[in-house]
């Protein structure tokens, strides 16, 4: 098992993000759909834990097929879905519980992922105090600003070094932004991944943790890159935004019956999953050479994705 910790930044409070998570999850997933392709929600609801008190219970069908590397197709069958259950109690969630989310096909393969959001720039240690830690992990700092993510999700619309909010008045990114900006809040991931295959283990540990980490960095730059768009939205009109949104997605992807499912398995006593704080995002589709250095690749500029609901344009025609 590869464990690493991430500590991402935002020019946001906790509080600001609750909203503009939500928001960023539910307009990238719509973004990324087609039809027999994406992210179809199949629940979304309230719920109750004896320990962590309200959250969010959610469950999400992730329809792939083409958006897999060629390498990956060669070995699956041409439809499959994978089936992720959660559960979020923010400021504290838990992701892609290893007993209930799992690649029928990868039997010995599984990620967990817990996060804890506070209002400040990444000082807080040992914020993790779990038994599931074994040792010392590694500790890596992602910038949204100056890390690079892969070319092909590079947008300079939602580039935080030239992004400027015009109704918070926030940004551009400059060099150094997490010393000086105000406000400013930081999510605090422990990603566990696990590969039980002798021979394959470290190298495919390592390759999930370096798409997580591009996952990671392409959903907090497009939160803070919308924040014109969801700032001010209380939590109900997020809450209906997410609504008219998944359903104008589950509607774009269509029925397909699948030919390959998660296991489902029953869920912990005090420990639930909980819905990823960052969209999904396809992998990569080069080569499996898991080892090679990264390419060194020029930005490439294009203008991002307008997401557009009948329901949402005639709404906002009349505000």
């Amino acid at each position: 098992m590869l464990i690493k910790e991430y500590r991402i930044c935002m020019p946001l409070t906790t509080e600001e993000y609750r909203v503009g998570q939500l928001y960023t999850i539910s307009k990238h997933s719509h973004q990324e759909s087609e039809k027999g392709e994406g992210v179809e929600v199949v629940k979304n609801e309230p719920h109750e834990d004896p320990v962590h008190g309200s959250g969010q219970f959610t469950e999400k069908r992730v329809h792939l097929s083409s958006k897999l590397p060629s390498w990956a197709r060669a070995v699956t069958p041409r439809i499959f879905y994978i089936t992720e259950k959660a559960w979020n109690y923010y400021p504290y969630t838990i992701t892609a519980d290893s007993r209930s989310l799992q690649c029928s096909f990868l039997p010995k393969f599984s990620i967990y992922i817990e996060t804890k959001y506070e209002d400040n720039c990444g000082d807080s240690e040992n914020i993790f105090h779990s038994d599931k830690i074994l040792g010392d992990h590694e500790v890596s700092f992602l910038d949204i600003a100056f890390d690079e993510i892969p070319e092909r999700y590079y947008r300079s619309l939602e580039d935080p070094r030239f992004f400027s909010s015009a109704k918070t008045g926030r940004g551009p990114l400059r060099e150094g932004w997490r010393q000086h900006t105000k406000p400013i809040m930081c999510s605090y991931k422990l990603v566990s991944v696990k590969f039980e295959v002798w021979g394959l283990q470290t190298r495919v540990e390592q390759f999930v943790h370096k798409v997580i980490r591009d996952i990671l960095l392409i959903g907090h730059r497009q939160a803070f890159a919308w924040v014109d768009e969801w700032c001010g939205m209380t939590m109900e009109e997020v809450r209906r935004y997410e609504q008219e949104t998944q359903e104008a997605t589950n509607e774009l992807i269509g029925l397909v019956a699948p030919t390959i499912s998660v296991s489902e398995v029953g869920q912990p006593a005090a420990t639930h999953s909980a819905p990823a704080s960052t969209p999904s995002t396809p992998l990569s589709d080069e080569a499996p050479d898991f080892l090679a250095p990264p390419k060194t690749r020029p930005r490439k500029k294009s203008a991002p994705e307008t997401l557009t609901l009948p329901v949402l344009r005639e709404r906002a025609s009349t505000e």
